[in-house]
């Protein structure tokens, strides 16, 4: 007889977990991890782009820990995440040093190679924080369907680069913590104009972190509207 549990907090449900190093071309490996489903090809691929390493962001911070744990058996993803250049967290540490999100260009390129290497299906980037700097600075040239980014801070990323977006036509999906401390949802539309198909969802009460679970059932909910709107929204149970 199935067991009806509830989804939430650091719940595992089932997936096909690897641990993986991709390589930059500049000759470093990047310690990371593939979730697969169990017994069926992803609908599409998440590339996670971490927080700022220097501010304890690394690929186990708890929204793509979650992502990894719950979105491969709910909603067909893949979910590939991977320590930056320097960073360190449970799963180990990449080679090299921080680089102040200008070297970090070749991270985000061997991890989108990585994917199209291994022909997984639908490619979109998932930044949050220094992770959208990432994304939007260097993701509009690779072979994604578009970015998904989590409290943009928009500190690193020029006008020119959000433009290079605007003429690109990929997607871009910005979701903005009410209580940012960084950048909240009416100056995100203001400084997201040089991209017109931007779309920016404010989200009520919410805090830069996503700390709680109301939060990230929010921000897992968003992301697979976008990429895979047929499990939107997610169960709030699992039977096993």
């Amino acid at each position: 007889m199935s067991e009806v549990i509830e989804v939430r907090s650091s719940i595992e449900l089932p997936s096909k977990r690897e641990q993986i190093v991709l390589h930059t071309e500049d000759g470093l490996n990047l310690v990371g991890e593939l979730a697969l489903p169990v017994d069926r090809a992803p609908i599409a691929t998440l590339i996670m782009l971490h927080p700022l390493p220097t501010h304890g962001g690394f690929m186990d911070s708890h929204v793509y820990r979650k992502a990894a744990n719950r979105l491969p058996a709910q909603a067909d993803l893949a979910i590939l995440r991977f320590n930056t250049r320097g960073t360190q967290s449970p799963h180990g540490k990449s080679d090299g040093q921080f680089g102040e999100g200008i070297t970090e260009r070749l991270d985000v390129r061997a991890a989108v190679q990585f994917a199209t290497d291994l022909g997984l299906p639908n490619l979109w980037l998932v930044g949050w924080s220094f992770g959208t700097e990432l994304a939007l600075k260097y993701g509009v040239d690779e072979p994604v369907l578009g970015a998904i980014l989590l409290s943009p801070p928009l500190h690193r990323t020029s006008e020119a680069e959000l433009a290079r977006w605007g003429g690109s036509g990929k997607r871009v999906v910005a979701l903005v913590p009410e209580l940012d401390d960084y950048l909240k949802p009416a100056e995100a539309t203001e400084r997201f104009a040089a991209l017109p198909q931007a779309e920016i969802i404010g989200v009520d009460g919410a805090k830069h972190l996503w700390v709680g679970e109301v939060a990230t059932k929010r921000v897992l909910d968003e992301i697979v509207k976008v990429v895979n709107p047929a499990a939107y929204p997610l169960p709030t149970t699992w039977s096993n």
